[in-house]
């Protein structure tokens, strides 16, 4: 059962990592094995908006789509991924963005399996990997929207 988490400190605001992660109709753009994305229903329930996503993953002849539900806190910051559909036996996934000196601290964390035994062993050493570059992923993202702003900071 795959895990991963990470708590990386970049040079950006709490609230612009927090916007950049939200904005889930760019993924295919710049996240690791994402290919397409599309987002099926979008709701506010008071101060959370909450989407329900296709994401279609794919490497080489492997390409599969799943759908989840994408609770977005922006008064925390924070986003819950809860899984709904697909290959998955059970996907969960979280991010927090805390206020640090010189920008923030991002915090990502997933767990997931897949339901086919043959598709783990397929997918889950590449998938482990992309999920590791994630994080990587997003600051440069944030580098491309924001501007750059120098290295990230340790932690």
């Amino acid at each position: 059962m795959p895990q991963f988490s990470t708590r990386r400190r970049v040079p950006f605001s709490a609230q612009q990592m927090f916007d950049l992660v939200a904005d889930v109709e760019q993924y295919p753009q710049f996240l690791p094995l994402c290919d397409s994305l599309s987002v099926i229903s979008c709701e506010q329930k008071g101060p959370e908006t909450v989407l329900v996503a296709t994401m279609g993953i794919g490497y080489r002849a492997i390409h599969e789509r799943f759908t989840t539900r994408v609770t977005l806190r922006a008064g925390e910051p924070a986003i819950l991924v809860e899984y709904l559909d697909g290959p998955f036996k059970r996907l969960e996934n979280r991010w927090r963005f805390l206020p640090a000196p010189g920008g923030s601290d991002v915090d990502f964390y997933i767990d997931y399996e897949f339901r086919s035994i043959a598709l783990g062993l397929l997918m889950g050493a590449l998938f482990d990997a992309a999920f590791r570059r994630f994080a990587e992923a997003f600051e440069a993202r944030a580098r491309v929207v924001y501007g750059a702003k120098g290295p990230a900071l340790p932690v």
